[in-house]
């Protein structure tokens, strides 16, 4: 799969970036493992991970897949935080996202943006991860009401100092990571934007700015209408974000093999 290094960084990525939001729904660590090794054999070098996926278990289901493949990036976030905690049993997580999708509040996340908390959450994502450094760390889903912006960018920064982080930035929808690039451009280094074919969202938050990582464009068209072409619509998503990548996630292995094909003419 082609690759390439987003604007403004040192970071080079594969143009699809696997993102693991669903990858507890692939029953058994093993399958999950497989599904994993799959996607770095079809080019993959990109996975998008945080706290709240899995409830800590994609985490740990990337442990030893990245330990394996030392060329393989990946990108954590901070800020949304797992329903009873990120080290709950397979059992413990089945069960409550299952009750759920009765009672939503028994699944939800929840909102955190004190600095003692994000400390704390990048030490739990390393130690899930083994890793002692990401090479991405996201807010998750940031509001400019909740954040401390000048405090939040000192701690970044430092711990890009300290090797922890190698770049930082933030992951969500366009309108409200705005007004915080407005008041803190500085934490916006890396953006990770919600966007899709026709309504181009991640525009309200770029401005003059190249695309570096973006997502939604499937989950978007398939809402619209209900027999999308999938292949098309990742093939126009490369279109659009023709200087960074997209994510896409899959829990199937066949369709694996669909992402390079489609990535080669993209360029």
């Amino acid at each position: 799969m082609r690759t390439v290094t987003l604007p403004d960084t040192d970071l080079t990525v594969s143009r699809f970036v696997f993102g693991t939001s669903g990858l507890f729904n692939v029953r058994g660590r093993r399958n999950r493992g497989s599904l994993l090794e799959e996607a770095i054999a079809r080019g993959f070098t990109h996975f998008d991970t945080a706290p709240y996926y899995g409830f800590g278990h994609a985490e740990r289901d990337l442990a030893p897949v990245l330990a394996r493949h030392e060329h393989v990036t990946v990108a954590t976030k901070v800020g949304l935080h797992s329903p009873g905690g990120e080290a709950q049993p397979t059992w413990q997580v089945f069960a409550r996202k299952a009750a759920g999708r009765v009672v939503p509040a028994i699944s939800k996340p929840s909102l955190d943006f004190a600095l003692d908390r994000a400390k704390r959450s990048l030490d739990g994502s390393l130690a899930r991860l083994g890793r002692e450094r990401v090479e991405l760390l996201l807010l998750h889903e940031p509001e400019l009401a909740l954040l401390a912006t000048d405090e939040w960018l000192r701690w970044l920064e430092d711990c890009r100092a300290a090797g922890k982080v190698g770049w930082f930035g933030m992951a969500g929808l366009p309108e409200l990571i705005a007004p915080i690039l407005n008041d803190t451009p500085g934490l916006g280094s890396v953006l990770q934007l919600a966007d899709s074919l026709d309504r181009h969202e991640a525009d309200r938050a770029l401005g003059a700015r190249a695309m570096q990582i973006t997502y939604g464009y499937v989950s978007a068209g398939l809402q619209r209408a209900r027999h999308a072409n999938v292949p098309g619509i990742l093939a126009k998503a490369l279109e659009r974000n023709r200087t960074g990548a997209v994510i896409v996630s899959t829990t199937r292995r066949e369709r694996l093999a669909q992402y390079a094909p489609i990535a080669e003419p993209a360029g």
